[in-house]
C-alpha cells in the first residue's frame, strides 16, 4: 500500500480496529453502533469502507470517541453514548484522547482524497474543519483585538460601565471583524475553549494559545510588538499625515512597493473605495505547539475583508482550497490582497482570482 492510500484509509481502518478489538473481550457490532448513534448499518459501514472511500462528519466523531471512551458504553448488553456529564474524569481524558487522534485522522484523510471521494465524503455544511480556522479539539484559541480609545469610547452613548445600558463589547475595535470570526472559531472548534481580549485584558496563559490578532500596527500594540519578532517582507506604515496616508511596503531584494488604499474626497468626505488587507498564519512566537494569524488592513473594513475571506460561506472552502495548493505544509505563509468596497458593502475577497492579491510569501521558490 502506498503512503498516500495508506493515509486516505487510515480513518477507515481505525473506526474498524475500534469496533473489533477496542476492548478484547467483546466485538462491538455494526448494529449496536446503530443503536446507540442512531443511524443505517449500511452508513457505518461505508465509513468503515477502504475501498470507496467517505468520510463521516465530526459530530459523528464526537460520538465514536465518546462510545469508546468507556465500555459502560455497552453495559448489560445494550449499546449507547453517555452523556458527557456521566463520563468520569478518566473516561472525558480518553475521549478527549480518542477524539483529537480520530481528528487528525479525518484531517489526513480530506489531503489525500481524491476529487470523487471529496463529492460524496463532505457535508456542505462541514466546510470550516478542512479551513486554517480549525484546530485539534480541546486546544484553546484567543481572539485579541485593540481597545477603543477613551476619547473614542466617550463618544459612544451609555459610555460609563456602572450605567445601566453599558455595553461591553463597546470597548472592543474592529467589532464587526470580531463578531464575524468569533461565530465561525466556534463553529469549526465547539469543543475549544475560545476567549475574547483586548490589548489590556491579556492575561499570562493568552499568547501560548492559537492567537488571531485582529487590527493594524497603529491600534493593536501585541500585533505590532509580534510583527517585530516575525521576519516578513511586508510591513505595515501607518503613515496618515503623508500626502498618500497610509500604505503596506513589500521589500524583496532591491525591489520596494508600497500598496496604498484607494479613497476619494477628504477629511470627513473621505470615501474608501478601496483598502489594503494583511492576513498570516505561521507558528506562535510564545508556544511553538500553536499557531498565530494576523488579519489586519489600513482600515477597519480591510481587517474585516481578511477575516471574511476564510469565514464568508461562499467564499471560505475556495480560498481555504487555494491556501492548501499554494503553500502546501508550509508552517508559516501570507498574503498581501485588495477588499473592494461597494457603497456600504465590503466585497470578500477571492484569492483564487490574481488580480485580489497583491503579494504572497513565501514565493515559489520558499513553498513547502
Amino acid at each position: 500500500m502506498s503512503g498516500d492510500d495508506s493515509a486516505r484509509t487510515a480513518l477507515a481502518r481505525r473506526l474498524r480496529e475500534l469496533r473489533d478489538s477496542r476492548w478484547p473481550d467483546v466485538r462491538v457490532t455494526q448494529a449496536q453502533l446503530r443503536d446507540a448513534f442512531g443511524i443505517s448499518v449500511p452508513l457505518i459501514s461505508s465509513w468503515e469502507s477502504t475501498s470507496a472511500i467517505k468520510i463521516p462528519p465530526l459530530h459523528r466523531l464526537e460520538k465514536y470517541a465518546t462510545f469508546f471512551a468507556t465500555k459502560r458504553s455497552i453495559d448489560n448488553g445494550k449499546a449507547r453514548v453517555l452523556p458527557l456529564t456521566e463520563l468520569t474524569a478518566d473516561e472525558r481524558d480518553e475521549r478527549k484522547r480518542l477524539l483529537a487522534e480520530l481528528t487528525r485522522l479525518r484531517q489526513s484523510t480530506l489531503r489525500h482524497q481524491s476529487a470523487g471521494d471529496a463529492a460524496e465524503s463532505e457535508p456542505i455544511d462541514d466546510g470550516y474543519a478542512r479551513g486554517p480556522w480549525h484546530f485539534l479539539p480541546g486546544e484553546p484559541i484567543t481572539i485579541i483585538c485593540s481597545r477603543i480609545p477613551e476619547e473614542d469610547r466617550a463618544k459612544i452613548p451609555n459610555p460609563d460601565p456602572m450605567n445601566a445600558n453599558y455595553i461591553e463589547f463597546y470597548k472592543y475595535s474592529d467589532l464587526d471583524s470580531l463578531v464575524e470570526l468569533w461565530g465561525s472559531v466556534r463553529a469549526a472548534n465547539p469543543f475549544s475553549p475560545t476567549a475574547i481580549r483586548t490589548t489590556d485584558d491579556l492575561n499570562s496563559d493568552d499568547l501560548t494559545t492559537h492567537v488571531a490578532l485582529l487590527g493594524g500596527v497603529d491600534y493593536n500594540a501585541v500585533t505590532a510588538s509580534t510583527l517585530a519578532r516575525i521576519e516578513l517582507p511586508v510591513r505595515q506604515v501607518p503613515d496618515w499625515e503623508g500626502e498618500r496616508g497610509p500604505y503596506f511596503e513589500v521589500k524583496e531584494g532591491d525591489d520596494t512597493r508600497r500598496h496604498y488604499p484607494v479613497t476619494e474626497g477628504a477629511g470627513d468626505n473621505l470615501r474608501l473605495l478601496e483598502d489594503v488587507a494583511f492576513f498570516y498564519r505561521g507558528v506562535n512566537p510564545y508556544n511553538v505547539e500553536r499557531t498565530l494569524t494576523i488579519c489586519n488592513g489600513m482600515y477597519a473594513r480591510g481587517v474585516y475583508g481578511a477575516v471574511r475571506a476564510l469565514t464568508d460561506i461562499r467564499f471560505h472552502e475556495r480560498n481555504a482550497g487555494y491556501i492548501r495548493s499554494r503553500f502546501g505544509t508550509a508552517e508559516s505563509y501570507s498574503i498581501l490582497m485588495r477588499v473592494g468596497v461597494q457603497g456600504t458593502v465590503v466585497l470578500t475577497p477571492d484569492w483564487t482570482i490574481d488580480r485580489f492579491r497583491l503579494h504572497e510569501w513565501p514565493g515559489e521558490a520558499g513553498r513547502g
